[in-house]
């Protein structure tokens, strides 16, 4: 059970929940979106919230410009500090290969080894590898000015998830996530499933790199055996969606279709890709797939199947469906969704040119889906720290939040990846655990920013508290008249935790 630790957190409470009861008591019509209320309705939905002085900047600029720039991230220049900081992270540079070479079963203890010789073997892994591609992942969602990319990102990543702590997969998710997911986040959706569907990463967390053909000739030992964990989780979840009219004769078949597609061990070794075709394992008999005959040819026959998933009608209503639950309401309105997936087949699969179907429908603009999605508390940790301007020079602690609010970062361990709803995330546990996470915050002494390294330009300085009248600008319009008055009455070093606290900053 969540404790409060100290009474300040639990004066907070009881005055958080006199603004929920405000707050549920104030939905009446209202007008069109003005101007602030747009730029933050972007900053919310298409980033991970406003930095100080990001509302103005975009109303400066202008929405439409905003949108078209973060639909086009190479267009954005990333800050030279940022860069900069990316670059130090050693392991975060390295190839699939290069990773494998110094971490992988090449460097692993001989079966001689004793258990304490294995443990830190994987121990070493975690504690190179696993720091720097959370610094990394944490450092963009926090800094980047390509926060469209980075939502996207983090998108696809839940949509196509692999789960870090299975074995092989530490070493290659950050390297999966910066080299497959990030630079095709707004690309072409099958080349982001045929990228997907080559790494070593997902090759391995979903067992196709051990799937054989029936009595083919290196079908023995761990190798032996058709494995349909792959062809299921690529019909179900990267692809069609379950109940879409696929069979189980079809999981089959793509299962036989794949197989040989497997992890070069060999190669990898001598720095080659992760991903080879083995035809001395593939099932060469012929197969039908959703209908349509697939000769049996080799490697091919997996391109020809991937080719058949992209262009389906089925997977244009998945994609668009959890588009709209994204970045509209938890509920997809079905109009939208319609136009979404018919924008998705006519343009072969452009994220982009859907994202802007999206982001021009009045659905995404009405106040009916304003400041109204409960943000998952990768949203929540990663707004606060935008809107606070606290720089993350210690993952551990942002590393600890998340696993007590039920999101680690790459630790969903099944193939679905984590919810983005309200009821997935809303309970009183989980708001009791983000007050203790954001009052941490709110005296600026948070471990997360250490005393000797200084603030970024205008942040906050480690040590001092940080200014509410400051925040509430930084976040205008996000509070409610009726949230202002409560938090203004309030003691002042109250009223930053009431600010993050809020049923206002709760949402998006």
């Amino acid at each position: 059970m969540s404790t409060i630790r100290n009474p300040g957190v639990l004066s907070i409470a009881v005055l958080l929940g006199s603004l929920a009861t405000l707050n549920a008591n104030a939905q009446n019509a209202q007008p069109p979106l003005n101007n602030s209320e747009k730029a933050l309705h972007v900053l919310n939905r298409l980033a991970y919230g406003p930095r100080p002085g990001d509302v103005d900047a975009v109303r400066h600029i202008g929405i439409k410009r905003y949108i078209e720039q973060q639909l086009n991230p190479d267009s954005v220049p990333m800050p030279a500090d940022l860069t900069d900081k990316l670059s130090t992270l050693s392991t975060y540079q390295l190839t699939s290969s290069q990773l494998y070479q110094q971490y992988g079963p090449p460097s692993f203890p001989p079966n001689t080894a004793t258990p304490e010789e294995k443990n830190m073997a994987r121990q070493r892994a975690n504690k190179e590898i696993t720091p720097q591609v959370h610094f990394a992942r944490l450092w963009q969602a926090t800094e980047s000015p390509r926060q469209l990319q980075e939502v996207m990102t983090e998108f696809w990543f839940n949509h196509f998830n692999v789960f870090e702590g299975k074995e092989w997969v530490r070493y290659w998710d950050g390297e999966y996530e910066k080299d497959v997911l990030r630079p095709n986040a707004l690309g072409n959706f099958r080349q982001l499933l045929g990228a997907v569907a080559h790494h070593p990463a997902m090759l391995y967390y979903l067992d196709n790199w051990l799937s054989s053909g029936v009595d083919t000739p290196e079908a023995k030992g761990r190798f032996k055996g058709l494995n349909e964990n792959y062809g299921r989780e690529l019909l179900e979840l990267h692809t069609m969606g379950v109940d879409s009219g696929y069979t189980q004769a079809d999981v089959i078949s793509l299962a036989r279709i794949l197989t040989g597609w497997t992890i070069d061990q060999k190669g990898m070794k001598d720095g080659q890709p992760g991903f080879v075709f083995n035809p001395r394992r593939h099932d060469f008999g012929d197969k039908v797939f959703l209908g349509q005959t697939i000769k049996g040819s080799g490697y091919q026959e997996g391109e020809q199947a991937l080719d058949i998933l992209a262009r389906h009608p089925a997977t244009a209503h998945f994609v668009a469906a959890k588009l709209v639950r994204y970045f509209v309401s938890d509920q997809p309105e079905p109009v939208l969704t319609e136009k979404l997936a018919r924008r998705f087949l006519s343009s072969n699969g452009d994220i982009k040119a859907v994202l802007h179907t999206l982001f021009d429908s009045p659905e995404f603009w009405a106040r009916s889906n304003y400041q109204t999605q409960f943000k998952t508390p990768y949203q929540y940790v990663v707004s606060s720290l935008r809107a606070t301007a606290t720089p993350v020079l210690n993952v551990k602690p942002i590393d600890g939040a998340l696993n007590q609010l039920g999101q680690p970062l790459y630790g969903w361990l099944t193939p679905e990846g984590y919810k983005f709803s309200e009821e997935a995330w809303l309970n009183p546990d989980a708001l009791l655990r983000r007050i203790n996470f954001v009052n941490s915050l709110s005296n600026g002494k948070s471990p997360i920013a250490r005393s000797e390294t200084p603030a970024p330009a205008g942040g906050p300085v480690y040590g001092t508290p940080i200014d509410p009248q400051q925040l509430i600008q930084t976040l205008t319009p996000t509070l409610a008249p009726y949230s202002l008055s409560t938090i203004s009455t309030a003691p002042a070093n109250l009223q930053v935790g009431l600010i993050l606290g809020s049923p206002d900053f709760m949402k998006r």
